[in-house]
């Protein structure tokens, strides 16, 4: 019925037709790709950069079609009413032009003006062209001119551009306007019963036109306005589509170099116990007279002892996790971890900021790992602001993370912070930009993050510190 209703509009109103095709135009083209060009082509797939390109050029180029053919609609319909009685009058061709040309270019003229006022401005323009057409048309009066219904052409435009209540108002000052002729009118003639009818319909036509087409034009907008949404909808689901598939290939490399680090492991820790094992005897039976053999026993004992424990914390990271997940609060662990830190070494220059939520809820985790991520990123971020020291700021407040309720803890330092190049590589395995790091700290801890359902977050800027943001959720 509404579709019915519209080509009769657009029909009987060519002007109510141009302002609704560029009312569309402005409206979310992406999502009005067009069933055309799905249902031309069966079995290929349609793509979103396909949707957000080629379908809106496309589309774009027909309304620019539809806009040239309203023009020349324009143009034929006012070339009708110029050779129409009174056919000599000057004023009117030149009234009739005027209107036409506005019509066509009236947001090329007010293009520099805000939406607000230029609206104001072309019905009010189109308002005053139609009276002056009335004025030079009506014998043996204006009021009687068969050109009255030229004030249909403002009014549509109001309902348009307009709310209901500026529809009503402009459609009282173009009603005002067509009457203001009976006031000189009223001197020399006096209005029937008749007449008075026939003008009070003529105004209530009006008014009813109006009220009409703003229905349809609100409707209009509230669908537009409910695409946009729909369109940011969609945006957002595609981005979180597009982070959860990136976490999906990550976890499998991870799983796969896992693998392959617990394989290389247990073979490297075979060996060095049997190395380790020969420099102890080989210590043993050294005289004490021969310092340099000693020393250079004990070298290969204390070498072989560290190569053990990065082989220990390959088969950590590759070892499944067993987590033991009960109600823990999120404070007393942070406090646990800023105190291990804090006594492992000499960190008085650094400045801790605390804001912790008063509202914050018990998570269900497994507090021993996640009290080593804690203390893995304390840790990272003094290191990252050096021996000139700085300030970390620790907090935690409860969030909804894609409506999930949840804790979201943050550590944000002052130091350097993280390069973009390196951002996206950062919690890879083995990748480190220590001297003697090993580069599975991160990579722990995102594994352990993930295996409670949360989420890790690097945001950085050069010279801004880093900010680590961890998502806990409390089911």
């Amino acid at each position: 019925m509404r579709r019915r209703y519209a080509s009769l509009v657009r029909k009987c109103w060519p002007s109510l037709g141009r302002r609704f095709a560029v009312k569309e135009s402005e409206v979310t083209p992406n999502l009005r790709v067009g069933a055309s060009d799905r249902q031309g082509r069966p079995g290929q797939k349609t793509s979103t950069s396909i949707w957000s390109r080629r379908a809106i050029v496309s589309d774009m180029g027909s309304r620019e079609q539809a806009f040239r053919w309203m023009d020349l609609v324009w143009l034929a319909l006012l070339g009708f009413l110029a050779i129409l009685n009174p056919r000599l009058e000057i004023h009117k061709q030149l009234t009739l032009l005027a209107i036409g040309l506005f019509q066509i270019f009236d947001r090329r003229l007010l293009a520099p003006l805000p939406v607000r006022r230029r609206n104001v401005y072309t019905v009010l323009i189109k308002i005053l062209l139609a009276t002056i057409l009335i004025g030079h048309t009506g014998t043996p009066t204006p009021s009687t001119s068969p050109y009255w219904l030229i004030y249909y052409v403002p009014v549509i435009s109001a309902a348009t551009l307009f709310e209901a209540r500026g529809t009503l108002l402009w459609t009282a000052i173009a009603s005002a306007a067509y009457c203001s002729y009976l006031i000189p009118e009223l001197q020399e003639y006096q209005l029937t019963p008749a007449g008075a009818t026939e003008l009070a319909l003529r105004v209530l036509f009006l008014f009813l036109a109006a009220i009409i087409v703003n229905q349809f034009a609100t409707e209009n907008r509230r669908q537009a306005e409910s695409y946009r949404r729909l369109a940011e909808e969609l945006a957002d689901t595609n981005r979180r589509l597009q982070q959860a598939q990136a976490e999906v290939r990550r976890s499998e490399r991870l799983a796969a170099l896992g693998q392959l680090t617990a394989g290389v492991a247990h073979e490297i820790r075979n060996p060095l116990g049997v190395i380790k094992g020969s420099a102890e005897m080989l210590a043993q039976k050294i005289s004490a007279t021969d310092a340099l053999a000693a020393e250079l026993a004990g070298y290969i004992s204390s070498e072989v002892d560290r190569l053990n424990g990065i082989v220990s914390r390959f088969l950590d990271f590759a070892r499944p996790l067993q987590l033991h997940r009960r109600p823990e609060e999120i404070p007393p662990l942070l406090e646990r971890s800023l105190k291990a830190v804090r006594d492992s070494g000499s960190h008085e220059a650094m400045n801790v900021e605390r804001q912790y939520g008063a509202d914050l809820t018990p998570v269900p985790l497994d507090a021993e790992l996640c009290e080593q991520v804690f203390t893995n990123l304390i840790l990272n971020a003094y290191q990252a602001m050096g021996d000139k020291g700085g300030t970390l700021r620790v907090s935690a407040r409860p969030v909804n993370s894609a409506e999930r309720p949840g804790v979201e803890i943050e550590f944000a330092d002052t130091g350097p912070g993280v390069p973009a190049e390196l951002r996206e590589q950062i919690f890879n395995p083995f990748f480190t930009t220590k001297r003697d790091g090993v580069g599975l700290g991160l990579s722990l801890v995102s594994r352990i993050i993930d295996e409670h359902g949360g989420s890790i977050r690097l945001a950085s800027e050069p010279g801004e510190g880093a900010r680590f943001r961890i998502f806990l959720p409390a089911d």
